[in-house]
């Protein structure tokens, strides 16, 4: 789907991986904005009107589709890079030390 909106428009080749990457940055930005100055918020975002949700999701939305752009133009396979990190997390922060604990995994070794 996003694929074909790029192809439909002509703009891969404005969408080298830095660009690409500077966007991403751009758009979390603008997500981190909705946020800007309203303290803590609970999950669900009760705290923010429908409107306030609403640009959350397009915001969301925008930094996965840039985040999925990214690791395509730099040819990194998603779900592959996820299970590599998640088992370098395991070691990094083994459950019966980290259980419970928000400590930096260097207090872990």
């Amino acid at each position: 789907m996003t694929e074909q909106f790029m192809k439909d428009r002509n703009w891969h080749q404005f969408n080298s991986p830095r660009n690409v990457l500077l966007a991403l940055v751009g758009e979390v930005g603008e997500l981190a904005e909705i946020f800007q100055w309203k303290g803590e918020v609970t999950e669900g975002l009760p705290e923010l009107s429908q409107a306030e949700r609403d640009h959350v999701g397009q915001e969301v939305s925008d930094v996965l589709f840039y985040l999925i752009d990214f690791a395509s133009r730099c040819h990194i396979d998603i779900p592959t890079a996820v299970a590599s990190k998640m088992a370098a997390n395991s070691l990094k922060y083994p459950v019966d030390k980290a259980y419970g604990k928000s400590n930096k995994y260097t207090d872990y070794k």
